[in-house]
């Protein structure tokens, strides 16, 4: 099977979002909120969320889970590959 790059699985969206999520994870996070990755990433925190909800399903590269709602969704995040 040949490999796919990750530009050509994700839309331009998603594949911001990971790249967010994977800078975020370097760093030692784990735990991110719909409206704060909209804010970094000039999108609406809808578009976060709904993006969030695909890439918790296809997402290959992380392990996406829908943590809590507090005033905007919380996602937690971990590296599959880990």
């Amino acid at each position: 099977m040949p490999s796919v790059n990750i530009r050509d699985r994700y839309n331009e969206t998603q594949h911001r979002i990971i790249h967010y999520l994977v800078g975020g994870l370097s760093r030692g996070k784990h735990y991110f909120k719909s409206k704060y990755i909209a804010k970094e990433l000039g999108l609406s925190a809808k578009e976060v969320g709904t993006n969030m909800a695909i890439l918790s399903e296809i997402c290959q590269e992380l392990a996406i889970i829908k943590w809590s709602y507090s005033n905007s969704t919380t996602w937690m995040v971990t590296s599959k590959t880990a």
